[in-house]
């Protein structure tokens, strides 16, 4: 069997020294404080905000953006974005490296994930998801129609769904195949005629000195490694999020030709492809 990029072993964690420590103990509280303050506020305000507007949100989104800038501030990592961020009614579809993809597409667009559903069992990122309006799916053949009802009426509300076609993270070096299946959500009848998509690319650049691979989780390395790597590392670090021309979901015949069509325009973004 040809080997596949992941089977290379992921890099081991760099030794942190005491001044790597040091940035753990400051950044590992300001950055729980940010986040479960945001959340606790966000949950507050969403008493009022549900019976009020129900499955619009025109006040909280404003929360999660903020507290997802902050969070680069205290990681010491820079965010950047290139492009236009889509204004049409639809989906954004992003390739998938890290858990900061969460922070990083955040911080400057109002998306809503779409996620698999066991994540909304995790402590601490499950309830963060639920709170910001995730959208949890299973990815099987029985739940397909439920889900596309769940996806219209989300669509119908004026959502921008963001889901990873992937359907993995990557080492943050590469664009992985995009698989079609959530694409078929697009073509429902009396949705497609109206929606867009916007392919977005993710870009990761490693703090000085580190393994070029640094910001990519994925395979079976643990969370509390990785995240104690990040809250360490030194300058230099950071992320740029690149936003690319949406398309018209009714210019394309199928799932699979506007999967194929996003996939090359991300690919094209990423500087390995």
């Amino acid at each position: 069997m040809t080997p596949t990029w992941n089977d290379a072993e992921p890099p081991a964690p760099a030794r942190i020294g005491p001044l790597g420590w040091i940035r753990v103990a400051l950044r590992g509280p300001a950055l729980g404080l940010l986040v479960f303050g945001g959340l606790a506020l966000l949950l507050i305000i969403r008493l009022v905000e549900k019976p009020v507007h129900g499955l619009h949100r025109p006040w909280t989104p404003w929360i999660t953006q903020g507290v997802c800038r902050a969070a680069f501030v205290i990681l010491g990592m820079s965010h950047t974005t290139r492009g236009t961020r889509m204004r049409e009614h639809g989906a954004v579809v992003a390739n998938h490296a890290s858990w900061l993809d969460i922070f990083a597409l955040n911080a400057r667009k109002r998306v809503y994930f779409v996620s698999k559903a066991e994540v909304a069992g995790w402590p601490g990122i499950g309830w963060l998801a639920r709170a910001t309006g995730t959208v949890f799916i299973a990815r099987v053949a029985r739940e397909a129609r439920a889900q596309k009802a769940l996806f219209e009426e989300r669509f119908d509300a004026g959502h921008k769904l963001l889901f990873f076609p992937e359907g993995t993270s990557s080492d943050g070096q590469r664009v992985l195949p995009f698989k079609s299946t959530l694409f078929a959500a697009l073509f429902t009848e009396h949705l497609h005629a109206t929606l867009h998509v916007q392919p977005v690319t993710v870009l990761y650049h490693a703090p000085k000195g580190a393994d070029p691979r640094f910001y990519g989780w994925w395979g079976d390395m643990g969370f509390g490694a990785h995240f104690l790597q990040v809250l360490a590392a030194g300058g230099g670090g950071g992320v740029e999020v690149i936003y690319h021309a949406p398309v018209r979901v009714a210019d394309f015949a199928d799932r699979k030709a506007l999967a194929k069509h996003c996939e090359t325009v991300v690919r094209g973004g990423h500087p390995e492809g």
